[in-house]
């Protein structure tokens, strides 16, 4: 198995459940929590990678990989974060695209939604969903709510990608829920586009960069991502 990523979807060994609960109750009393995991574990649900303590680099298969699972309305959005080893992940993939969320959208919207998918996909931008409409597409479960807005990964090879998709962006109709997320870069580096796009627009000088082991304010240069 590869180097796991921060945002990757991965799916435990029916028979790694029982301990990767075990691990998380000896030190959580949540009730709601428990029932949600076991939920999880019975239902074969994934969990997703978190930012990681330690350098992957330097970790071996017997090290624990955090990963988090956002629980839905049902279990009052608890936040839980467990550990599994590589051997306990059976199974490893990535969160819906964008165009397979569009029946969670009010149907008004959904033909404005489509537009903007076909637009990305017009830049050959690949654009991923976590967060409430992500997690309800995966799982069924009651995520969304009134307020919910569209997380997107958008996954970015150049820098006049990532200027055409910032521009598509913040060009949204209001109609739509309110659009956030990350650019993803080659290096697993990921920027909120509402930071890359003040920096693109000259009015920050640095930027959130999140990466697998941390988080940090940088100051980009000009060609970050130039082919």
């Amino acid at each position: 198995m590869n180097t796991l990523q921060r945002q990757q979807l991965v799916w435990l060994e029916a028979a790694a459940w029982p301990g990767v609960v075990a691990r998380w109750s000896s030190d959580a009393t949540d009730s709601a929590a428990l029932a949600c995991l076991r939920h999880w574990a019975a239902s074969d649900l994934p969990l997703v990678v978190t930012r990681q303590p330690a350098s992957p680099t330097t970790r071996s298969a017997d090290d624990a990989i955090a990963l988090g699972l956002p629980a839905p309305e049902q279990w009052q959005r608890r936040r839980i974060q467990v550990a599994a080893t590589r051997d306990e992940i059976h199974r490893v993939e990535a969160f819906p695209r964008a165009a397979e969320v569009v029946e969670i959208l009010p149907l008004p919207v959904r033909a404005d939604w489509r537009l903007f998918c076909t637009s990305l996909r017009e830049l050959h931008v690949t654009a991923r969903v976590y967060g409430s409409y992500g997690w309800q597409r995966l799982t069924g479960l009651d995520y969304v709510h009134p307020q919910s807005d569209i997380d997107l990964l958008l996954e970015l090879a150049t820098f006049e990608q990532a200027a055409r998709a910032s521009a598509l962006l913040s060009s949204l109709p209001d109609c739509l829920p309110c659009v956030d997320g990350e650019f993803l870069f080659p290096d697993a580096a990921a920027i909120p586009w509402r930071e890359w796009s003040a920096w693109h627009g000259g009015n920050v000088k640095q930027v959130l960069v999140k990466r697998q082991c941390g988080v940090s304010l940088e100051r980009l240069p000009r060609d970050v991502i130039a082919a």
